[in-house]
């Protein structure tokens, strides 16, 4: 703890908590509010295939949100909060954009969105399928 370099910096209580099984789950068409705090470490949330729609910083609900928002700020010892509509049916990665963290420490979430794909906002020229390497 001297040295500030956590084992683990996770979602909901430990590693994994909210992926794969246990993941979140969403339908095409709904808004989904994300509430993200940080107790003591500045973190960065970014929604891989998505974005924040409207997010407050720093918990000001009282202020108006910032709109379509890539990534945002989670001042340590704050809290934010993010909605997001969800529009095509898939797994979105909700991670700390400090990627080393969300990949190594386990600051990652899943949402896995359930519904009909829209060819009117992006079509689909092949099927998702494993990625075959060299």
């Amino acid at each position: 703890m001297k040295g500030l370099i956590p084992s683990h910096v996770v979602f909901n209580g430990r590693k994994g908590a909210l992926t794969g099984e246990n993941a979140m789950k969403a339908k095409v068409g709904e808004t989904v509010l994300f509430i993200h705090s940080s107790a003591n470490r500045d973190t960065r949330p970014h929604l891989i295939g998505g974005h924040g729609d409207y997010v407050w910083e720093r918990g000001k609900f009282h202020n108006a949100p910032a709109k379509d928002l890539e990534t945002w700020f989670v001042a340590g010892g704050s809290a934010a909060v993010a909605t997001y509509k969800f529009l095509q049916p898939g797994i979105y990665a909700y991670v700390n954009h400090n990627l080393i963290e969300a990949a190594e420490l386990g600051a990652t979430a899943h949402v896995k969105v359930e519904g009909e794909w829209n060819d009117d906002l992006m079509k689909q020229v092949t099927a998702p399928g494993p990625i075959v390497g060299q």
